[in-house]
């Protein structure tokens, strides 16, 4: 007897695609089992420590932050009255800024038509915090509680003068509109760490200052040319905190799985047919909503905190607030569920006038919930690997813009110079790096491009920022576009 003839003859085409169908199937449970199980595997001399889950295999070092927090000050908080102490200031208050000192370098049009430049020193007290001995401005005395957990970066500079342009700038590497966030790089690169949560998101609030401030665009935490999965989501302070993500009336959650698994399958024959790549990022996000659904609204009720720890973020009056306070809060709950870049973006710093007055308020609303949230992460064991970052776009000229009284006065927008901070994930706490002159007006020592920042940013993360790159119309692209060099001295 042939046996390859009667098991042709046993074996019919219907059995063949039925056995082939359970086989199918368990191949779908075991992936639903253990998500990595069909995952490409790193090279066999990878350690641990450098898996990636995003576009890159292995990342390029042992990381020492596994997700960043970034306090984003949105107008260009003033250096001069808040972090960069120049005592000597007051003997020139008043007086016309030198030549020597502006060298011709050129100003906005805000301020060019002036005929005098006086200059303005702070009309705040400052005092010295923690063994560091670092000066701080009367406006943060709590800040002041953790200046031996922060790294002050006083030599920051950028090309930049005017908002939108310079905030493009330090999002994306490039001042024109266009290229992939700093968040959506991370996304794409490194991935996310939960499957129920966005790996980016964004939150913004409006600061007790210039009400009037510029407008913040969505395309600021967008994905560029990076496939759209990688843009930032935006979580609103009422009602839904992502439009359409509860079912509307009528739709249960059953209904729900229903109708997505339904567009998925006709997403799945526009993919074959098209060959879009982008059909199979709506398909990730429609699953991503879903999941959503359940994680969002348990990470957003912060009811749940204990009492004292909304006291210490300032949330007292009102635990639903949807200003800077709750945001600080909600980051650190974030990324407990798993969320890798979290970017809140606090409007009101561009103060052209009634300086005074507007930086006290834009100090109230950030002081505290800064300063909490590093003592928070720090107690939960979370900041060791968690990178904290606050700091604006540019910062303020040392001349007044508009006429200088005794009590008032504003600056106009300086990228020469300006400051900010860091803390945890791998930054070495306690210190200060770089210098101004006795004006804050031009860099004397150790200067730190933006591209700089960004590279030092990657880096942290485990990531040459040489080697994070994503071709586009048939060039590599790169967050530091051709530049940047790693701040190694702020490094722990």
């Amino acid at each position: 007897m042939n046996l390859d003839h009667e098991f042709a003859r046993l074996v019919s085409r219907r059995a063949f695609f039925r056995r082939g169908a359970a086989g199918l199937g368990a191949l779908g449970l075991g992936s639903l089992l253990n998500e990595n199980l069909f995952a490409a595997a790193p090279p066999a001399h990878a350690a641990p420590e450098l898996a990636s889950l995003g576009a890159l295999r292995t990342l390029h070092f042992a990381p020492k932050a596994k997700r960043v927090i970034y306090l984003t000050m949105s107008g260009g908080p003033s250096h001069i009255d808040l972090f960069d102490y120049k005592p000597g200031l007051r003997q020139h208050h008043g007086k016309e800024l030198p030549g020597s000192i502006r060298m011709g370098q050129r100003i906005t049009g805000m301020t060019s038509g002036q005929t005098s430049f006086p200059c303005v020193a702070p009309m705040f007290e400052w005092q010295q915090h923690g063994k560091s001995g670092l000066w701080l401005s009367e406006l943060l005395p709590n800040m002041g509680t953790v200046a031996d957990d922060i790294c002050v970066i006083k030599s920051m500079h950028t090309e930049a003068i005017n908002h939108d342009p310079a905030f493009t700038y330090i999002q994306t590497g490039h001042q024109q509109p266009g290229r992939p966030s700093l968040g959506a790089w991370l996304s794409y690169g490194i991935g996310s760490l939960s499957k129920q949560m966005p790996s980016f998101i964004v939150m913004v609030s409006q600061g007790s200052g210039n009400k009037t401030d510029q407008p913040l665009f969505s395309r600021l935490w967008g994905p560029g040319f990076l496939p759209s999965q990688h843009q930032g989501v935006r979580f609103r302070s009422s009602k839904d905190p992502v439009l359409y993500l509860s079912n509307p009336p009528g739709i249960d959650q059953g209904g729900r799985r229903s109708m997505i698994d339904g567009l998925q399958s006709l997403n799945e024959l526009a993919a074959e047919s098209f060959g879009d790549p982008e059909i199979n990022t709506r398909i990730a996000q429609y699953e991503m909503a879903y999941q959503m659904q359940m994680a969002v609204p348990e990470l957003t009720d912060i009811s749940t905190e204990p009492q004292q720890v909304r006291d210490m973020y300032g949330i007292v009056d009102n635990p639903t607030d949807g200003g800077y306070a709750r945001n600080c809060l909600l980051a650190r709950r974030m990324i407990e569920k798993g969320v890798r870049f979290v970017q809140l973006m606090h409007r009101g710093w561009d103060q052209h006038g009634d300086l005074p007055g507007q930086i006290r308020g834009q100090c109230r609303d950030v002081d505290q919930p800064s300063a909490a949230l590093i003592k928070d992460l720090k107690q939960r064991g979370l900041l060791e690997d968690t990178l904290v970052i606050w700091g604006g776009e540019f910062g303020r000229t040392v001349y007044s813009q508009g006429q200088l009284s005794q009590d008032n006065h504003g600056r106009d927008h300086h990228g020469r110079c300006f400051s900010l901070w860091m803390a945890g994930g791998g930054i070495k706490p306690g210190i200060t790096h770089g210098a101004t002159d006795d004006f804050c007006y031009n860099i004397v020592e150790k200067p730190v491009h933006i591209h700089d920042f960004n590279a030092t940013i990657l880096r942290c993360l485990g990531l040459d920022h040489e080697r994070l790159t994503y071709r586009f119309q048939g060039r590599d692209f790169r967050l530091t576009d051709v530049h940047g060099n790693v701040v190694h001295e702020i490094l722990a």
